[in-house]
């Protein structure tokens, strides 16, 4: 999605609610708003688009619960905050939509579920289905069983994990903040609102800062990333406030409120956007100007004897970086060997490979097939 104007052809979406946003500063739940946002994706369902809510505020409406003032720091805590609190916002969600006459679906996700790729298309499968059957699915993360090698690290990369998942046309992040300022509105009164901007702009890096609510773990930087990866599908984001009346609505109709962040491509394939997007990645590889070259103006698989350097601890079929020498990352697939036998074997020739190893899997370090440029 390009441009503003073509946000009320929009059919499928992706909504964010902060934790800042549900939970009335840490005194738990607030109803009234949640009332006020569940209506408006009602109305959005009745008009004939499929809305998806990426929820936060577990872990805050569990800290209420069990009168805990400051985010705990231990992981058992969290996900104990996590437990008693997740129950009381699914019931809360679940009662409002009822008064609109539409169904929910409780989604838990980690990051294995879109990091393996058949639990990755279970999960599309999921989603899939529960739209087609007008059901409005209401996903978080899996904080009472998810560890820290799992974790998405914030509900906005989760948020942009979902848009490409399910390949929505829009992302829309609700928060606390009228949008991106070009500097610290806190600090700053004449700070200035971005309307509009590419994803990829390296100058909005600089411009955001961290959480300041203390509820949650994300805060404007987060919400850059997660559009950085949203657009690597083709889809763009809205980071706008939630507390604007008839938010969603009103984005939809093509008004411009909250910062909108452009992506600079179209959409991949499924099976790209997957490799690209959903896989945690777990090596890198160096490779030289002959491999880099192969790659980008050759669309080559990567060979062996392409490869420099060989870094992390990874097994056949993990997802791995690859970097030419100036430190750039070039692609991203998934690699035939682990990583002790990739270090045996780099810059030697494939038929040297049985001779190095004792067998051949396969000719290529990552085929073609298996590999996404960057």
């Amino acid at each position: 999605m390009r441009s503003r104007q073509a946000f009320p052809k929009a059919r499928r979406i992706i909504v964010k609610i902060g934790s800042s946003l549900l939970t009335r500063g840490g005194l738990g739940l607030d109803l009234e708003a949640l009332g006020e946002w569940t209506a408006q994706i009602a109305k959005l369902w009745q008009d004939g688009r499929q809305i998806l809510l990426v929820s936060s505020g577990a872990v805050a409406e569990g800290m209420a619960r069990l009168g805990w003032r400051t985010r705990p720091q231990n992981l058992n805590q969290l996900q104990a905050a996590a437990a008693v609190g997740q129950s009381g916002l699914i019931q809360a969600y679940e009662s409002l939509f009822q008064r609109h006459g539409r169904r929910t679906a409780q989604i838990l996700l980690t990051h294995e579920d879109v990091a393996q790729r058949q639990r990755y298309l279970n999960a599309r499968s999921t989603l899939i289905t529960l739209l087609d059957h007008g059901v409005v699915p209401i996903i978080n993360e899996n904080d009472t069983v998810v560890i820290d090698e799992i974790r998405f690290g914030d509900n906005d990369t989760l948020g942009a994990l979902v848009a490409n998942l399910v390949e929505a046309d829009l992302l829309i992040i609700l928060t606390d903040q009228a949008g991106l300022f070009d500097k610290d509105p806190g600090l700053h009164p004449d700070a200035r609102l971005i309307s509009e901007a590419r994803a990829t702009d390296p100058h909005l890096q600089a411009m955001a800062g961290g959480s300041r609510s203390g509820l949650g773990r994300g805060g404007m930087i987060t919400k850059l990333r997660a559009a950085r990866l949203a657009a690597r599908s083709g889809t763009g984001t809205v980071i706008a406030s939630g507390r604007e009346p008839e938010v969603l609505l009103r984005l939809l109709q093509g008004e411009a409120l909250g910062t909108f962040l452009i992506p600079d491509s179209e959409r991949l394939d499924a099976r790209k956007r997957w490799l690209l997007g959903q896989l945690q990645v777990k090596g890198r590889l160096v490779l030289d100007a002959g491999a880099v070259r192969a790659l980008r103006q050759e669309g080559k698989s990567l060979l062996p004897i392409g490869v420099r350097q060989v870094e992390g601890r990874f097994q056949r079929g993990d997802s791995v970086s690859c970097y030419d020498e100036e430190g750039r990352e070039v692609a991203r697939g998934l690699i035939n060997y682990p990583a002790a036998e990739a270090r045996r074997i780099m810059g030697q020739p494939s038929n040297q490979i049985a001779k190095i190893l004792g067998y051949v899997d396969e000719p290529e370090l990552i085929h073609r097939d298996n590999l996404v440029l960057i």
